[in-house]
């Protein structure tokens, strides 16, 4: 698929990835988890350098690698029409969320994510797209047989879980804050009410995005297809730890199974080497 100038670069990102496995899934979200302490508890690290908006959304943009060479071979008309739709309706949501309190209920940034525009971090894609794929693929892994309701509704309850370990976190270290705090580790209800109805859209738009024999065949093949999610649990379930956010630790720790389970990362470091075709 592509021409040959961008198979090329496709491999180039795979081998890339591949030769960098462990520092990008395991190196770099630890080393995240210890700047946002650090700039957390206002030591050692100087003003400009704590919380560093562009130095956030580098990292994150660093162990989105894994997923975007997984993919890049699949992306074809139909999948960068997806994927797009799923941006554009991840700015608008955050937008409307941002300036209405629908559908998460009233909440407000408190840190610049890398550059913002109408309250909106510019680089959300980064931050939000990739969890909703990266849900969609562990459920592809995990239940390869199941129909197309099962695994939409598998996903979004990944999704849920993520977020579930995602916001705590995040709450605690500033990043947003919701009025009137909530019931969850400062995190309302209302939120989660709200990531149902978009995690439903995005995870949909993924579905219709995607060939699913092509994207199994795919994750078959492809061995750091889910270092991302490796790096997501890594980073945020260290986060809860430093918090004491124990559920979401626990939460964490079911993801961290799943993934054991689809046999595709060594936590002690050694990736499950296999052959990459295509």
């Amino acid at each position: 698929m592509g021409s040959p100038s961008r198979r090329r670069v496709e491999a180039a990102l795979s081998t890339l990835v591949r030769e960098n496995r462990f520092t990008i899934a395991v190196v770099f979200p630890l080393v995240g988890a210890a700047l946002f302490v650090l700039s957390h508890e206002r030591v050692l690290l100087p003003a400009w350098l704590a919380m560093n908006p562009l130095l956030v959304l580098f990292g994150t943009a660093v162990m989105r690698l894994p997923l975007v060479a997984g993919l890049a071979p699949l992306v074809d008309r139909k999948a960068g029409l997806g994927l797009l739709a799923v941006t554009a309706y991840s700015y608008a949501v955050e937008y409307v969320g941002v300036h209405y309190g629908v559908p998460y209920g009233e909440f407000s940034y408190q840190l610049e994510l890398g550059p913002m525009v109408g309250g909106v971090p510019v680089g959300l894609p980064v931050f939000f797209l990739p969890l909703v794929v990266n849900s969609y693929l562990l459920v592809l892994l995990l239940f390869p047989r199941a129909g197309r309701v099962r695994r939409t509704l598998a996903a979004l309850a990944v999704v849920l879980v993520v977020d579930l370990v995602l916001d705590p976190a995040a709450v605690g270290l500033g990043f947003w804050t919701y009025d009137g705090g909530g019931v969850y580790y400062g995190v309302p209800l209302s939120n989660f009410r709200g990531w149902v109805l978009s995690g439903l859209v995005a995870v949909s738009i993924v579905e219709w995005s995607f060939d699913r024999e092509a994207l199994a065949d795919r994750l078959a093949n492809c061995e750091f297809a889910l270092d991302d999610f490796v790096s997501f649990v890594v980073l945020w379930g260290a986060m809860n730890v430093y918090f004491g956010n124990w559920v979401p630790v626990a939460l964490a720790s079911v993801l961290a199974t799943g993934l054991v389970r689809t046999d595709r990362f060594d936590f002690a470091g050694l990736g499950r080497e296999r052959p990459e075709q295509g």
